[in-house]
């Protein structure tokens, strides 16, 4: 286990494990997994295609069909969850480590957060598993009606290489609390968390055929999962082009039920009564920045102080804030959209170039003298680019942020509580941060309006993805009552 270099010269104490966890349960061809601080092979994991989604399908409808984990009460199943959660805690650190060589994720944030959120999500969901209950209806007939909520079958879940370990749970959890089985497809820039947490489930009790995981790639292995006949409902987080892709397969196989968290490009709107310095910190995250014209040069000026301060560099020093875009592939994406912004007239402010001797490592970088028909205005990049674009009044910042064909969420800088009302309920987003970007909770529903998609994970709306409802009716005779 080689001891990585903090990027100082001296030597911290993170080891990388042994990578334990890289096969199927059926044999099949490999692809390589890259490390994005070096761009060097961490390991070859086994390549599913369509014959192997067959197999992991079959193995969790007989599972769904005949299996002991849909007929389970939701107490048990939630005893089970609870103690995979609990296996998580105990891997933490090996945990965040993966997610680290695999997806360029700060360690240090891993281990304190996303290792941790995922756990809980577990539990949150493990305490629903037995609160999932129908209604008694009051018929305007002769008649007696009540509702089932069941677990809707079998579930193909797809998740995204920004949050491997995050979008493995806001989806297997819910549906397990549901008393479904399924088939996780992770991104294949990042396999290795999920297939440890395969491991962690069955260690906890989880039964075969309940959970299945399948590495390999969007085209065969993704796309026979879409199109599977004997899939119920597929969940999806990634872009809208692949979105697309997805309800077509559903709609062309078995009209499966879709959830879709996809693309967005959310406004961050900033008035001229907002505190520049905790305006500075919450502007971090946005990558489409609106800045009220009486504060906009100042907030230029405190934007580029900070960023010069903004450490790149290996994920593993704790000092370091931003590591490494996930593979040469996305690397290559934001630094092309860096070129759109140069060529179509926005004006560089500070970063744009590759940094590092090796590794997918980017400066972090601001365009001003943005309009809003740019590229890097309207398109979704994915990396360390903002642009910072001013304006007057209100009416036309609400204009400007929902000129876009997402509407993800949007996040609003101001101490004007009726300020902050009107711009919440007039921006078309799934999500609205006031003075708190990119605030996340398990409890706090997710998801899109327009291109950004359908459905919500996360709370109890997280729950009713995985649940049918099912009516039922009997007759009442020579009722007095009625």
């Amino acid at each position: 286990m080689a001891i990585q270099s903090n990027g100082s010269g001296t030597k911290n104490l993170i080891q990388i494990p042994e990578i334990k966890f890289t096969k199927l349960f059926i044999n099949g061809k490999t692809f390589e997994t890259i490390d994005p601080r070096s761009g060097e092979v961490i390991a070859r994991v086994a390549e599913g295609d369509k014959e192997d989604v067959d197999l992991a399908v079959t193995a969790a409808r007989e599972a769904f069909d005949h299996g002991k984990w849909p007929r389970m009460s939701g107490f048990d199943r939630g005893r089970i969850m609870m103690k995979f959660a609990d296996l998580i805690d105990d891997n933490v650190e090996e945990l965040a480590i993966l997610d680290t060589i695999d997806g360029g994720k700060l360690f240090s944030w891993g281990k304190s957060m996303d290792i941790p959120s995922a756990a809980n999500t577990l539990r949150y969901y493990a305490g629903a598993a037995d609160k999932i209950h129908g209604e008694t209806l009051k018929m305007s007939h002769e008649l007696q009606g009540y509702t089932l909520r069941e677990p809707i079958g079998v579930v193909g879940h797809i998740t995204p290489w920004n949050a491997p370990t995050g979008a493995f749970f806001l989806k297997v959890s819910p549906a397990l609390a549901a008393g479904c089985t399924m088939v996780v497809k992770p991104a294949e820039q990042t396999p290795l968390s999920a297939l440890y947490y395969a491991h962690l489930a069955k260690l906890a009790g989880i039964p075969d055929g309940v959970l299945n995981v399948i590495t390999g790639f969007g085209p065969t292995a993704g796309a026979a999962i879409t199109s599977h006949m004997d899939i119920d409902k597929v969940s999806f987080t990634g872009s809208t082009e692949v979105g697309r892709l997805v309800m077509q397969a559903a709609a062309t196989s078995n009209f499966k039920t879709v959830s879709l968290e996809l693309g967005g490009k959310s406004p961050l709107i900033i008035f001229d009564d907002a505190d520049l310095d905790k305006a500075g910190e919450v502007c971090v995250a946005g990558s489409r920045v609106y800045v009220q014209e009486g504060i906009y040069e100042e907030f230029v000026k405190k934007s580029v102080q900070k960023t010069k301060m903004w450490m790149v560099g290996d994920p593993f020093n704790p000092q370091v804030q931003q590591g490494p875009q996930a593979s040469k592939e996305q690397f290559d994406i934001v630094l092309s959209y860096i070129e759109h912004g140069k060529r179509e007239g926005a004006t560089l402010l500070t970063g744009g170039k590759p940094c590092g001797d090796k590794g997918y490592y980017i400066e972090p970088t601001i365009f001003t003298d943005v309009k809003d028909d740019m590229i890097i205005v309207k398109e979704e990049i994915f990396g360390p680019v903002m642009s910072l674009m001013k304006f007057k009044t209100v009416e036309e910042v609400i204009e400007r942020a929902n000129n876009t064909t997402y509407g993800l969420a949007a996040g609003i800088v101001t101490n004007d509580l009726n300020l902050s009302n009107r711009v919440s309920r007039s921006i078309r987003a799934g999500v609205i941060w006031i003075n708190c970007y990119f605030s996340i909770d398990t409890d706090c529903p997710f998801g899109g309006y327009k291109m950004s998609g359908i459905g919500r994970e996360m709370g109890l709306d997280g729950l009713n993805q995985y649940l049918q409802v099912k009516s039922v009716v009997t007759p009442i005779y020579n009722s007095p009552w009625l």
